[in-house]
């Protein structure tokens, strides 16, 4: 396995242009899948992930053409006929799991492995099928597999998402809009990604009230059409390039190619730590304060601060000056961060949902090894600003999420190269 070696103590200084986002994308390949014509999608990462899902879609028959120089996809539906997404490429990423909703939505049939990905949390699909099953789509479970059937059309109903869920929202709207006669989805997610791809149904034909809002009620269309979008930037990639802008005194980073208003109200809590963000359209300046101030977090379900960074802050928060505290209130225990930012020279300690950081630790390089894809840009994060040398091992992790993270960030001053782990 491949790992980075990186070399702290550098400011950063320059441009870094922000990715198409993956989760985004990934719905957006799914509901490529209900047209009668092929979808172009621009502004689409290569990412490990949407590699793999690219090949989950080849396996059903649909033709995938990614045009990796123009970060440009391609997904004609036209010749799906095998219903099924197998266990081999399904466990290695829970986003799969939306072939689920696609196939029974636009075929009446589907067969899928139940989903994998990171090693942490429990994220189970008992909302996406007992949603379908509200929908009155039949559902069965089968040695690891998820086999669902329904009608050409069938009534639908109201289903309310507890917790609410951007995985089951997508997969609900995706086995909706072709088959539900009237079908509200309540407490839905409001996430961009979801947003984004209502508005993408909703281009290709389909007939979604309430975008943007917590209760979101589709009515069947008889067909939808392929058609041509580009895809979201990427707003936790932002975030985390946001934060590395601000740990190390020095650093100031312009970032190209953003929304800034997918932030949330994470943009205000990054200022909060006396860090300059100045926002200019669809670019932002981040500059690092000469002493970061600790700031406290809760994540919330969007628009509140988003779990996804809430290992980036706290690595950030180790090198401001006094105690604070990040709270997840979406996944309990999303933490395997911080017994290896402890390693590095971190003071942390987690109590249940939330984990204590005393500032400011000086951090000194050592080996440490990542469990899912945002701790692992913690560590990156981390090891920038400790002293001599770490290693950041089983970095497949990051290849899942962020593109061409080692060319962006050395284009602008850090020390990292990517090494073979053997």
């Amino acid at each position: 396995m491949d790992k980075f070696i990186i070399e702290g103590g550098t400011p950063l200084k320059g441009t870094i242009p922000i990715s198409g986002s993956k989760n985004a994308a990934l719905p957006l390949m799914a509901a490529s899948l209900l047209g009668n014509s092929a979808s172009t999608i621009r502004n689409t990462p290569r990412l490990k992930d949407i590699y793999t899902f690219n090949n989950v879609i080849r396996v059903v028959g649909a033709q995938v053409d990614f045009k990796e120089d123009e970060n440009t996809l391609v997904i004609d539906p036209s010749n799906v006929n095998h219903l099924e997404a197998p266990y081999d490429l399904v466990r290695k990423m829970r986003a799969s799991f939306y072939m689920l909703g696609a196939l029974v939505g636009k075929h009446g049939y589907a067969k899928v492995s139940m989903p994998g990905g990171c090693a942490w949390g429990p994220r189970p699909v008992d909302l996406h099928l007992k949603g379908m099953e509200a929908m009155g789509i039949d559902i069965e479970l089968e040695k690891g597999y998820v086999i669902a059937k329904a009608d050409d059309k069938i009534d639908g109903g109201t289903f309310r998402l507890e917790p609410s869920s951007v995985g089951a929202t997508v997969n609900l709207l995706l086995a909706a809009v072709l088959k539900a006669r009237k079908f509200t989805i309540e407490n839905a997610a409001k996430e961009p990604d979801v947003v984004q791809l209502c508005n993408f149904l909703t281009k290709m034909g389909a007939d979604i009230e309430g975008i943007g809002t917590d209760t979101l009620t589709v009515k069947a269309v008889d067909s939808l059409e392929g058609i041509e979008v580009s895809n979201d930037p990427d707003r936790i990639e932002l975030g985390t390039f946001m934060i590395a802008g601000a740990m190390y005194p020095g650093s100031e980073l312009t970032l190209t190619g953003c929304n800034p208003d997918q932030l949330g109200g994470f943009t205000d809590k990054l200022r909060k730590t006396g860090t300059s963000v100045e926002v200019d359209g669809t670019t932002i300046h981040v500059k690092a304060p000469d002493k970061l101030k600790p700031v406290s977090i809760k994540t919330e379900i969007y628009p509140g601060f988003p779990t996804d960074l809430q290992a980036q802050w706290a690595t950030m928060m180790t090198q401001a000056e006094g105690d604070s505290k990040v709270t997840d209130t979406v996944y309990f225990d999303r933490f395997s961060y911080v017994p290896e930012l402890t390693r590095l020279g971190a003071d942390m300690e987690v109590e249940k949902n939330t984990v204590h950081i005393s500032g400011k630790t000086p951090l000194t390089g050592a080996s440490v090894m990542s469990t899912d894809l945002r701790a692992s840009v913690s560590l990156v994060l981390a090891a920038m600003v400790a002293e001599n040398h770490t290693e950041v091992l089983r970095i497949y992790h990051l290849d899942r999420g962020y593109e061409s993270l080692e060319d962006k960030l050395s284009a602008v001053g850090a020390s990292i190269k990517r090494v073979d782990g053997d």
